[in-house]
């Protein structure tokens, strides 16, 4: 039987939300991936089938960013990323359902110029959803340019909403929190014991809401993040931080453990959303053996840790990995090129 989430402290019913998303994603066996690995058995927490626009992680923070900006009565919701952000794709398709317009900022973080990389993939999709769209230098201050673009609309008579890079603040991380009860719901209903959750990590809300969620559980599932930016100690230091806050938010007792934060960024490459042999072997593994779409700069990578991982002996032979696929395969046309397959 599922646990009642209204028995836990964790009730998040009394936060404003906004229902945008199939929920609750599927929780599926990698059979053929687990054979060819002869590791530990392999799950995928499908949070790509989320359906909002081809789906992501992102979905499950803007159902609360969202309803706190229609609480405050926004017409327009200013958010940003790099060129290919699946956040910003997201973020427009969810401010079209609330008939609110989205102002995008992209950031040159690769400084890739190929039309596919700059126009094609997640920027078509923006567009598409109505999105304006504005480019920004890399290394840029992205909250200040934001902030500004916010005072300008302000000035113009609009009410602007700014949502931060990937949607990660303590309301948007009240998805995730959300989503480790999800996930400790179907494990119960499914009789299985998860030992060990998997996923990409980048602007830190979807592990610090995991962190929070299962924390407050007193789950004992293993929690990795798979680094895709910052060096480990950057990255753990932010999603303890922001873990911090989200607890604080839900109210919750007690210290939250550093020790839950656990990140590994051996697999980022020459830098985020740079591609590595690694994400391509575990992109095109995927697809061959699960057919599934990761996507080339988050779960691509997270993917790609886990296999090693797993190749390494991580992990005994009996336990149960689940990894979270956080969507994004839009991207993959923006990144032809490293599968071999350039366009003329």
């Amino acid at each position: 039987m599922a646990h009642n989430s209204l028995e836990t402290p964790l009730d998040i019913a009394r936060f404003p939300r906004i229902r945008l998303g199939h929920f609750p994603t599927p929780l599926e066996p990698m059979d053929n991936l687990t054979r060819l690995l002869g590791g530990p058995r392999l799950w995928i927490k499908r949070d790509d089938c989320t359906g909002l626009s081809t789906g992501g992680n992102k979905t499950r923070k803007l159902e609360f960013l969202l309803a706190e900006a229609q609480a405050r009565q926004a017409d327009v919701v200013i958010t940003q990323g790099a060129t290919q952000s699946n956040h910003a794709r997201q973020t427009a398709a969810a401010a079209v359902r609330l008939g609110m317009q989205c102002h995008i900022l992209l950031e040159d973080r690769t400084g890739n110029t190929e039309f596919n990389y700059t126009e094609n993939g997640n920027v078509l999709l923006d567009r598409l959803h109505g999105a304006t769209v504005e480019r920004r230098a890399g290394g840029s201050d992205m909250q200040a340019e934001m902030e500004a673009v916010a005072v300008q609309l302000a000035q113009a008579g609009r009410q602007p909403y700014v949502i931060p890079g990937g949607g990660s603040n303590p309301v948007g991380a009240l998805g995730y929190v959300n989503a480790a009860l999800e996930l400790v719901n179907q494990s119960t209903e499914m009789g299985l014991r998860i030992d060990h959750l998997v996923h990409a990590t980048g602007s830190a809300g979807t592990q610090a809401g995991l962190v929070a969620g299962l924390q407050g559980m007193n789950s004992a599932i293993h929690l990795l993040g798979i680094g895709v930016r910052a060096p480990r100690e950057k990255q753990e230091s932010m999603v303890y931080d922001l873990a911090c806050r989200t607890w604080a938010l839900l109210g919750l007792r007690g210290a939250l453990l550093r020790t839950a934060v656990q990140a590994n960024s051996d697999y980022v490459g020459g830098g985020y959303g740079v591609p590595t042999p690694g994400m391509v072997e575990a992109v095109t593994l995927l697809a061959r053996t699960e057919g599934i779409l990761l996507d080339p700069v988050y779960s691509g990578k997270g993917m790609a840790g886990l296999i090693d991982l797993v190749r390494k002996g991580h992990f005994e032979k009996d336990q149960n990995v689940v990894f979270l696929h956080t969507g994004g395969s839009a991207a993959l046309f923006g990144y032809p090129g490293a599968f071999g397959l350039a366009t003329s």
